[in-house]
């Protein structure tokens, strides 16, 4: 469930890309990586055609920051 009133359809599969025409003023702004869960990509869409504005987040982006530390007792 998307939302309470709206369902995905039937055929919709992981994998599939979901388009969200509104997420909200601060969708993008507040987003957090709460659990490590990446943030989507910001796409802008026009007359048939897609203009990525932000690039997904990967996991490679969300363990970028990561000290490497090694765990207490490690050595």
């Amino acid at each position: 469930m998307v939302v309470p009133a709206d369902y995905l359809p039937g055929d919709a599969a992981r994998g599939d890309l979901l388009a969200v025409p509104a997420t909200g003023a601060y969708h993008h702004s507040l987003a957090s990586n709460y659990n490590l869960v990446p943030r989507p990509a910001v796409v802008a869409v026009a007359a048939g055609a897609e203009q990525v504005l932000v690039r997904r987040e990967t996991v490679a982006d969300l363990l970028a920051r990561d000290a490497g530390l090694e765990p207490v007792g490690a050595r």
